[in-house]
């Protein structure tokens, strides 16, 4: 189904009386589908982002506006529908007109009405000066917003419905496409056909070391016992990354539907979604979507009026990253505090409640569908032999287009931050990007060539993790950014073991040692040796992973760390302790302004003659620099 026919509640009205016969309701979704062309019930559709990046930059506001503006302008034709992240997240609140799909970007209440009483209309045209800029030529004429850098390149198969269809909506989940799968299963497969393909389609877990999914089901069914578990890991912990939020909010039914039939593959009947509860948009939408498929037959007792029952509970988490470990959030959802537990014996032989149990994250959930109704083998043909399909980023940092990208797996970083993410801002270079969160690395420019897949980031010194991306540009210091993962992961680390418990507190010292110009030769050998005990002794992937931050920054940015401890020197101007402002004779014009501003009084001269700051008095607060009209003020 093409995006301009995205089919309305309103349109499926008829379904509704056989809402427990999924064939039945395929069936009336395809012809509407054939009737929309010629007899839509809507002239226009205005497909509005309800995620939690354009929420928080008010399109609540905007889709009231809409519907208000709408209602006053007796337009009764048009539907606005909130659905979930359209990627850009850089340019929101996004609204999407259809059938011409006009991108407007950053939207406001007053940009909404001027849409509404100039293009939504009869006879309205396009407001072109409010759509995103790169889906119009230079002639005036408008790009499909998916021939665009940053979506052309992409391939949407997790993220497939996230900004198409009404999230809170399962009957446009079902005309997308969700449920088609666990129909097929339950009526035409076994469950060794289920893992059969999953093995032959070679998906790999999207939350961390990348295990092979069909593996891991494989063990789960092998393993004795009359009550297994299904799990889904919706924690997503690593600073800067929401991909797993976005598949949530955007199509929770694909979640639902992929532990459902992780059910039936390996003879479960209870299945947990672990989610934190900082993501109340998610949990909200969830909520809704287990309701509407318990309505509809699709959850609890003889699912498809079949001899098959699952049922899914939500389990909301604090907040603790440790928890993100399989081990630790199944402890957590037991009722205990979140702490890893040793292995083996691998949660597929004993995990939550000592039962075989399979866990998986949200985005490896979001890739069964597919490959239950496309075939393993058309999934195996995207991107790499040993890393199949594609991966989702959450690109952020110094980029220009922040958001969410799905690529297939192989796509080079270069494609990624020069293409896709629209280069560097402000003329400024490419110095690194971090992947994996806390448990990754920095990959250097040098490496900017790279093919983005498990192996090819193992070998360089980063991973994969749960696709958390951040770009660092030529201003940042990277002893600096270490330093900012050690103090997460000490925060973070449970305790539970001295490796991590101590060692990350240790590592964390010796890095603020050097960032504040006091760090000594011998420190470096230190850290590599501590690192090197911590990813053998640690309990769980927390420890075994915290040095990795500090690890590759030193493989590739070491002169960075000698010159912070030799020269006493932050190239980056970062490192506050190692700074110095230093005013220019020659262009200090004596205006006062940097002194007036100074909070410490810490410069001194006269009017119209040149000024003195005193560095012992100075606070390196930056002040100065930023008031100074003549560029006069410099930092060393």
């Amino acid at each position: 189904m093409s995006t301009h026919e995205h089919i309305t509640t309103a349109q499926l009205d008829e379904i509704r009386a056989r809402k427990h016969d999924l064939i039945a309701i395929r069936r009336a979704v395809q012809e509407q589908a054939e009737k929309i062309a010629e007899h839509s019930t809507y002239r226009k559709q205005v497909l509005v982002c309800g995620g939690t990046g354009c929420t928080s930059s008010h399109s609540m506001k905007v889709i009231e506006q809409l519907e208000k503006s709408l209602k006053e302008n007796n337009i009764d034709d048009v539907i606005v529908v909130k659905t979930g992240c359209f990627g850009l997240c850089a340019l929101g609140p996004i609204m999407i007109v259809y059938p011409e799909g006009a991108f407007y970007a950053q939207m406001t209440p007053e940009h909404a009405k001027t849409v509404v009483e100039q293009h939504l209309v009869k006879g309205g045209h396009i407001v072109k000066e409010l759509l995103y800029q790169g889906t119009v030529h230079e002639d005036g004429s408008i790009i499909p917003f998916g021939e665009t850098p940053f979506y052309k390149k992409q391939m949407r198969i997790a993220l497939r419905n996230c900004g198409l269809i009404a999230a809170e909506d399962i009957e446009e989940a079902i005309a997308a496409g969700d449920y088609a799968a666990l129909e097929k299963v339950l009526t035409s497969m076994t469950p060794d056909d289920v893992i059969n393909e999953m093995l032959a389609s070679g998906l790999r877990g999207r939350g961390g070391a990348g295990f092979p999914t069909g593996r891991k089901w494989s063990f789960a069914k092998a393993s004795p016992g009359d009550i297994k578990y299904v799990c889904c890991n919706a924690d997503e912990g690593d600073p800067g990354a929401f991909m797993d939020r976005s598949v949530l909010e955007g199509d929770p039914h694909c979640v639902l539907e992929a532990m459902t039939i992780a059910g039936y593959a390996i003879g479960a009947h209870q299945g947990y979604i672990y989610v934190r509860a900082e993501y109340p948009v998610a949990v909200q939408r969830l909520r809704i979507a287990i309701d509407q498929a318990h309505e509809y037959g699709l959850l609890g007792k003889n699912i498809l009026g079949l001899e098959f029952d699952f049922d899914i509970e939500i389990r909301l988490g604090a907040g603790a990253f440790v928890c993100g470990e399989e081990t630790a959030l199944m402890t957590s959802i037991e009722g205990h505090r979140g702490e890893p537990r040793p292995r083996p014996p691998f949660p597929a032989v004993k995990g939550l409640f000592g039962k075989p149990t399979i866990l998986n994250n949200v985005e490896t959930w979001a890739n069964v569908n597919p490959i239950i109704m496309r075939g393993a083998k058309w999934f195996s043909s995207i991107g790499t032999e040993t890393s199949p399909g594609t991966k989702v980023f959450a690109l952020g940092g110094k980029i220009t287009n922040v958001g969410l990208v799905e690529v297939p797996m192989g796509t080079t970083l270069r494609e990624i931050v020069e293409e896709i993410g629209g280069g560097i801002p402000n003329g400024k270079k490419f110095k690194a990007a971090q992947t994996g969160g806390p448990s990754g690395g920095c990959i250097p420019a040098e490496c900017i060539d790279t093919p983005i897949d498990y192996d090819s980031l193992l070998a360089i010194g980063s991973m994969m993790g749960s696709g958390g991306m951040i770009i660092l540009d030529e201003d940042t210091c990277m002893v600096d950014i270490a330093k900012f993962y050690l103090e997460f992961t000490a925060d973070e680390s449970c305790g539970k073991c001295t490796p991590c418990r101590i060692g990350t507190k240790r590592l964390l010292q010796l890095l603020t040692k050097i960032t504040e110009g006091k760090g000594e030769p011998e420190d470096i050998v230190k850290i590599e040796e501590l690192a090197a005990h911590m990813k053998q002794s640690s309990l769980c992937a927390l420890g075994q992973s915290a040095p990795n931050p500090v690890l590759s920054t030193l493989r590739y940015f070491r002169k960075e760390y000698e010159e912070h401890i030799i020269e006493k020197k932050c190239s980056a101007g970062v490192c506050k302790a190692l700074m110095t402002y230093y005013i220019i004779p020659d262009k200090c014009k004596g205006c006062t302004l940097c002194a007036r501003n100074c909070p410490v009084k810490a410069i001194t001269g006269s009017v119209k003659q040149p000024h003195v700051i005193d560095t012992s008095k100075c606070v390196k607060c930056g002040l100065c620099m930023a008031n100074c009209k003549f560029g006069a003020i410099v930092r060393k």
